[in-house]
């Protein structure tokens, strides 16, 4: 059985303490959050027995195998590694940290001290990715990708009012490369490894981050497109175009639809069903490198982390 406890109290938190109740193996023991009665509160909405209010006091909790980190951007670095330092293993949401030098430092921490580190990033470990990572090989050399997230934030209009929420603040590590760019890109990363090189082009705000943008991405043969904005809201779904023919999904995050269109047949339906929470299925896979110790999947998914903090720290 892994332990975990969770730090934050955001909507991200209560959707993941949500998400163990359908995974085996898993108990979320303990909750922290510096203020008592959110503290409480998360506690007792999910009938869970101790909650913190002091981040030391929880580390030192024997019965604490692994934290779920959900602070905001800034903090990640710092908490994760008052975690590490204290044997346990940790996931921590996306973005992970804010440079390759923080990531970096984190995971010698993490295998200094023997333990796991893991980013949040759900979309790769649904079975639709897997899905769709087995039937890429359809479309032949694939030329062309295009991929997107473009969501409209609920906090867009308090910021038109002059309320800058954290994932508008420069300081607080906000933007929409990092908000919400990250879920391609960590896809394209996953599918085709590292670009030979990546050029992003901002739409700034006021404030310094990027309220949406453009990232392009070039390999060998093909390149990809992927945009990203908190600012509007798109319709369009993403593709993976090559010579014999295209794959057509609706979101990188997550997916639910995955429509293979070859270039001269009819097309096919490919998804696959998924009865669990979105954010469940990592979970559940966090759990089982945990408890098999399986070195090669761990280090095929801090690859990735370490990839996508380098492209989006340059940018």
């Amino acid at each position: 059985m892994l332990k975990i406890a969770t730090m934050g109290t955001s909507q991200i938190t209560h959707s993941f303490i949500d998400a163990t109740q359908y995974v085996n193996h898993v108990d979320v023991v303990a909750v922290f959050s510096r203020n008592e009665d959110t503290a409480s509160s998360l506690a007792k909405k999910f009938s869970i027995s101790t909650h913190y209010t002091n981040l030391a006091d929880m580390l030192t909790d024997s019965g604490i195998d692994c934290v779920y980190v959900a602070t905001p951007n800034t903090f990640h670095f710092d908490h994760v590694m008052q975690c590490l330092k204290k044997k346990k293993h940790v996931i921590c949401e996306k973005p992970m940290f804010m440079t390759v030098d923080e990531w970096s430092q984190a995971y010698e921490e993490a295998d200094r001290q023997g333990v796991y580190l893991f980013e949040a990033m759900r979309n790769l470990h649904t079975p639709n990715f897997k899905k769709l990572a087995e039937s890429l090989n359809q479309v032949g050399k694939v030329r062309s990708v295009y991929l997107h997230r473009i969501r409209y934030s609920s906090k867009y209009d308090a910021f038109l009012q002059g309320e800058v929420a954290s994932v508008f603040s420069k300081e607080m590590g906000g933007g929409a490369l990092r908000d919400l760019g990250v879920y391609p890109l960590s896809l394209v990363i996953a599918l085709f490894g590292a670009p030979n090189s990546s050029t992003y082009f901002p739409v700034r705000l006021h404030t310094g981050v990027d309220g949406s943008g453009t990232l392009v991405l070039e390999y060998d043969e093909f390149n990809c497109v992927l945009m990203c904005s908190k600012l509007s809201t798109s319709y369009n779904y993403g593709e993976f175009q090559g010579e014999k023919g295209t794959l057509i999904i609706d979101n990188p995050a997550p997916i639910s639809q995955i429509q293979f269109q070859p270039i001269k047949d009819e097309s096919q339906l490919l998804k696959t069903e998924e009865p669990l929470p979105n954010m469940s299925y990592q979970i559940e896979n966090f759990a089982r490198m945990i408890l098999e110790r399986d070195e090669h999947a761990y280090h095929y998914y801090r690859d990735i982390s370490k990839q996508v903090v380098s492209i989006v720290e340059g940018c």
